[in-house]
């Protein structure tokens, strides 16, 4: 695909109806010839939406008028393009341990939870915060995540978790101001939920920072998953991760996780990890696959909003 079809797809598929923010932005970048050859210049994996996006807010650029952003953007590349080239996509989205509730639940408990792409850790801490799946509410504490499901009973319990652990090629600190200020970059424009869900689970993880590893997603999960304790069921996860990581290298982390005890719980693009056989998406909208061990089991959206169940 060329830089110009990626932002219009974007447009058309991620942002439409989601944020008219970005829908209206990511298209006017894909008829921008001079920013989208500014965008040649760095790695492909470093061209995509979200990232410069996100690079431009956190720079304190505009994002709410097409042509603002092309001269800022044209004005301050040299620090735009530092920044793409050295940081990625770590959208941490807590809504996504809605997706891994239903999942997580049915496990034989206690759970040893270890994820891979685990930016700030946010998503280690599914039994703190609470869910509302339509009328059905589950937990007490703060953020509430509110996931539309069909096709499946909502859980009813939430998991035992005795271990936590992250790995990640740059893990954040919730700690760390900067990468907080990272993170709510990342957050669109018109999402003030999602802001405000952000920071209530950044201060969950405060009180109990969870163990982030830096590493390497083959060379360094056998050691990390080893450090998980006995008695409990392990479960290697990952949620819009692998689509930033190089086919083989993904092909060379799936075989190694089928080696590994426990379970693996994948939620990401169909193109990133294809199945056979899928049903139809419920719309046209831009769609992840939850998946157990290699098992299909719903379509969902990509902050955890909705999930469409077909297992």
């Amino acid at each position: 695909m060329t830089i110009a079809s990626v932002y219009a797809e974007f447009a058309a598929r991620e942002a439409r109806g989601v944020s008219p923010t970005y829908e209206r932005l990511t298209q006017a970048i894909s008829e921008d010839a001079r920013v989208l050859a500014l965008l040649e210049t760095v790695p492909p994996p470093q061209r995509q939406p979200n990232l410069l996006l996100g690079v431009v807010r956190l720079l304190g650029g505009p994002v709410d008028d097409a042509s603002a952003f092309h001269d800022f953007s044209i004005s301050h590349w040299p620090a735009i393009e530092a920044h793409l080239r050295t940081r990625a996509t770590q959208t941490n989205e807590p809504g996504r341990c809605a997706l891994l509730l239903p999942v997580l639940a049915a496990l034989p408990q206690p759970l040893a939870l270890l994820e891979v792409g685990a930016s700030a850790g946010l998503c280690l801490y599914p039994d703190r915060y609470s869910y509302r799946y339509g009328t059905d509410e589950l937990g007490s504490g703060e953020p509430t995540l509110d996931c539309s499901l069909t096709g499946a009973e909502p859980p009813t319990n939430l998991p035992e978790i005795v271990w936590r652990a992250g790995l990640d090629l740059n893990p954040l600190q919730v700690t760390d101001p900067a990468d907080v200020a990272w993170l709510e970059a990342l957050i669109w424009p018109e999402h003030h939920h999602r802001r405000e869900r952000l920071r209530a689970a950044i201060a969950i993880a405060a009180q109990d920072p969870p163990m982030l590893v830096r590493g390497d997603l083959v060379d360094d999960l056998p050691g990390l998953a080893a450090q998980a304790p006995a008695g409990a069921t392990l479960v290697i996860y990952h949620t819009s991760v692998l689509y930033q990581v190089p086919a083989d290298r993904r092909r060379a982390f799936a075989d190694l996780a089928r080696t590994l005890p426990g379970h693996r719980i994948s939620v990401e693009a169909p193109h990133v990890v294809p199945f056979r056989d899928l049903p139809p998406a419920p719309d046209q909208a831009s769609h992840n696959v939850l998946a157990l061990d290699d098992v299909p089991l719903a379509w969902t959206r990509g902050h955890g909003q909705a999930m469409a169940w077909f297992a």
